[in-house]
């Protein structure tokens, strides 16, 4: 096995009156459903990381393929603590990490990042101002377990400091990745309701410029 997605899903959605947000629709589509379309076909196994049986049944229930379901013990401690049981499960080479909230996540992005993995401990998007993308990259997962495992050893809960323990990073330019996503929106999160309004108006922006 090579490929291996891992969608996180464990976070309680605090800015969201504490609603799960992979439940709630965009264009009569559950966001959950969203990201899984975009890695149709990419991977080999997907891994869905939830903070709670009961999320995961509900997850199942409207999950539009197969998908292993496992859960975060640390519920609620941070995206690291959730990667590190996405690498523990993975079966693939390289796992693409992604969080269940971005809708407009583009296809052609995923299979670029993957297409520049090999030999590579992660490839990652990096903007024009150096600041990075951790949550929609591609990691070697024996080297990512690793380096998550040694950060959170050390008390230290963020991915930018596993990233410095790896060696062998590929950062691509959102300046590249503009080629095939020219609005940047596959780095468009859905974090409050608000949000989720201006999701919808980018819905209907893209329908009226389709001929």
């Amino acid at each position: 096995m090579d490929r291996t997605a891992v969608i996180l899903a464990g976070g309680f959605a605090t800015r969201f009156s504490n609603h799960d947000k992979g439940l709630f629709e965009l264009n009569n589509k559950f966001l959950l459903n969203h990201v899984i379309n975009a890695i149709k076909g990419l991977v080999d196994e997907l891994i869905i990381v939830t903070s709670s049986q009961e999320r995961a049944d509900a997850y199942a229930k409207i999950a539009s393929v197969k998908a292993v379901f496992v859960l975060d013990a640390t519920q609620g401690k941070g995206p690291l603590n959730g990667a590190l049981t996405g690498f523990e499960t993975a079966q693939g080479d390289y796992t693409l990490l992604l969080p269940i909230d971005c809708p407009f996540v583009s296809k052609e992005v995923l299979s670029l990042l993957f297409d520049l993995s090999p030999g590579k401990a992660a490839v990652i998007p990096r903007h024009t101002n150096m600041e990075i993308e951790p949550l929609q990259a591609v990691y070697n997962t024996k080297q990512a377990l690793r380096a998550t495992k040694e950060t959170l050893m050390q008390n230290q809960m963020d991915m930018h400091s596993m990233i410095e323990r790896l060696r062998g990073v590929r950062y691509v330019s959102t300046l590249v990745i503009e080629q095939l996503d020219p609005e940047l929106k596959t780095f468009v999160n859905i974090n409050t309701p608000q949000d989720l309004k201006k999701a919808l108006s980018y819905s209907t922006e893209s329908k009226k410029a389709k001929p």
